[in-house]
């Protein structure tokens, strides 16, 4: 029974391993990590954040997959407000996972 039980708890830490999509209708937002960009003319979505990875999932996923999938969900929320560019703040560090935050915007 203990074996079935740890059988069935590594199968459902490892179904949680797959790294954040991106949906099609975000693939137009663009990332600026400076404020080069004009952002006067621009309509402000408000923060969004994106982030990837657990205590347990950064030992399966690289990281550059953690930091795509922190993108890709970064950009998905973005642009369920309406935003085509997001105003990258700095990373925050994590051990584990990957987080990225900033100001989205939906720019002309």
């Amino acid at each position: 029974m203990q074996k079935r039980t740890f059988t069935l708890f590594c199968l459902l830490l490892l179904s949680g391993c797959e790294t954040t999509r991106l949906q099609p209708q975000s693939e137009d937002v663009r990332l600026r990590w400076d404020s080069a960009e004009q952002f006067k003319t621009c309509d402000e979505k408000g923060v969004v954040t994106g982030s990837e990875g657990s205590w347990y999932s950064f030992w399966f996923i690289s990281n550059e997959d953690l930091t795509e999938g922190a993108i890709n969900n970064l950009k998905n929320k973005a642009s369920e407000r309406g935003a085509n560019t997001v105003n990258l703040y700095s990373p925050q560090s994590f051990s584990t996972s990957v987080t990225l935050m900033g100001n989205a915007y939906h720019c002309p």
